[in-house]
């Protein structure tokens, strides 16, 4: 495959990236009660992300996670890390 061939995939696959992440905001809460449970004691990890999108615009978005679906995005994203690390 020529030169020219790979850097016209690699433009392509820059293209289909959908935003960059700008800021990345965790907190560990914890729900003590609720309307339909007085004593809940439910730990949770709320996470609230930045992403800028190909024109620059910046969206915010949030969501919540049980800390072991936290600790498993924290495992992957350890895993990208060392990708990454490799490239």
């Amino acid at each position: 495959m020529g030169e020219g061939k790979y850097m016209e995939q690699d433009s392509e696959c820059r293209n289909k990236i959908k935003g960059q992440l700008v800021d990345f905001q965790w907190k560990l809460g914890m729900a003590v009660s609720s309307d339909s449970c007085r004593s809940l004691r439910y730990p949770y990890v709320a996470v609230m992300l930045k992403v800028a999108d190909h024109s620059g615009q910046v969206k915010s978005k949030s969501f919540e996670m049980t800390v072991p679906q936290f600790q498993n995005f924290y495992r992957q994203f350890k895993e990208i890390a060392a990708v990454i690390e490799t490239v």
